[in-house]
């Protein structure tokens, strides 16, 4: 388990923490923590975000590294998710808050807006990002932090948020394709609450919001009986979460004499890879709109809002 001050002092970075001088000419450099909100700050700035974690990578579990810390101390401005999504990062960056820019933005968004962990009801579900409506108010905090370091973000704020809101009308016309009855989405973890709230689904996670929960057979057998009751004819796995215990489910609703198959890879904590449509926040979600809405029995075009599923960059 890494030390973090022990991690911290052997980079030597006290020099390095005080607000830095910067000259004119120089631009501040930004990290952030996952591929989402590194995304809305290259879309903000135009230049170079480093991301922390990248496709595939969960951040419920994720622990940094020495490299991670040495980004970090590296940079004149930390974003991060914040809602105790980054579990093991709290403590590093209230260290590295002391002097310099660090802002956990889904922090900013109003407690009246958040959805709650059933486990912990005093802890909000972190999983925001699945409602376009509550990340475009990520945006606007992310716009008004880089705007104070001195990045002009009037005009790539209003070009995103166009964006997201293209996305979010996209969203609600193909769900709005999908027989009522199959409105039921069912994933390995319950990352989709939000999902849900937006646009009037049923979801059903196998585990809890975070993925260090376990699924109990109670949990599976539930399940697959509402599968079965509701003659769903998908399930999803996702990127960035084992797909044990999807297929365990599968098996279950077999048992019982339903077909259902995996109707695709979804993209729950974590963007497509690098480089790739499905690599940016827009991406992402459309993905997942696009290949919720084709298996469950929608009308969704193959390559998604705008032509660019499944096309590179």
């Amino acid at each position: 388990m890494i030390d973090r001050r022990s991690l911290l002092a052997s980079f030597a970075i006290a020099p390095l923490m005080g607000t830095r001088a910067l000259a004119a000419s120089d631009t501040p450099t930004i990290t952030a923590t996952t591929g989402m909100i590194a995304d809305i700050a290259r879309r903000l700035t135009g230049g170079e975000v480093s991301a922390l974690m990248g496709a595939g990578m969960d951040p419920h579990s994720y622990r940094p590294t020495r490299s991670d810390i040495l980004t970090l101390s590296r940079a004149d401005i930390i974003l991060w998710h914040g809602l105790h999504l980054e579990a093991q990062f709290t403590d590093v960056l209230s260290d590295l808050a002391r002097q310099r820019t660090v802002v956990a933005l889904a922090d900013t968004l109003p407690k009246t807006h958040l959805l709650a962990d059933p486990a912990y009801p005093d802890r909000p579900d972190p999983h925001v990002w699945f409602d376009p409506r509550l990340w475009s108010d990520l945006v606007r905090a992310a716009a008004d932090v880089l705007a104070t370091a001195g990045f002009d973000t009037a005009a790539p704020a209003d070009a995103l948020l166009k964006d997201i809101a293209a996305l979010d009308t996209y969203a609600r016309q193909v769900l709005g394709t999908v027989p009522e009855m199959s409105r039921l989405l069912v994933t390995a973890h319950d990352a989709f609450a939000y999902f849900g709230r937006a646009y009037g689904w049923q979801v059903e996670g196998i585990q809890g919001i975070s993925t260090d929960s376990e699924a109990g057979l109670a949990r599976i057998s539930d399940l697959v009986s509402l599968l079965v009751e509701r003659d769903v004819a998908a399930v999803f796995v996702e990127s960035s979460v084992s797909d044990r215990a999807i297929r365990a489910l599968i098996e279950g609703v077999t048992a019982q004499g339903h077909y259902i198959t995996i109707g695709g890879e979804l993209y729950s904590d974590a963007m497509g890879p690098d480089g790739t449509y499905e690599g940016t926040y827009v991406g992402m979600i459309d993905h997942n709109i696009t290949t919720i809405a084709r298996a469950l029995g929608g009308d969704a075009p193959e390559r998604g809002m705008v032509g660019k599923l499944n096309a590179g960059t």
